[in-house]
């Protein structure tokens, strides 16, 4: 259901701002699907608008990383 159905069963009608105060009906929520899907070992970067649009998904980060990490001096 989009905001703007929801907001026409108010009495409240729609405007461009925002509204003090939203009521949602929680009982047609669903269950996060994307929940348990990300390890525990695995951490979210937020990327720049401008290199987001260089890398379509994570396993090209991971490779350009990779590659630039075997390029880094080793601390020993």
């Amino acid at each position: 259901m989009t905001m703007k159905k929801l907001l026409s069963k108010n009495t409240t009608p729609p405007s461009e701002e925002m509204l003090e105060e939203y009521h949602f009906d929680y009982e047609k929520a669903k269950p996060n699907r994307f929940v348990g899907q990300t390890d525990e070992n695995r951490i979210v970067v937020i990327l720049d608008p401008d290199i987001a649009a260089v890398f379509k998904n994570s396993d090209s980060v991971n490779t350009v990383l990779r590659a630039i990490i075997q390029t880094m001096p080793r601390g020993e």
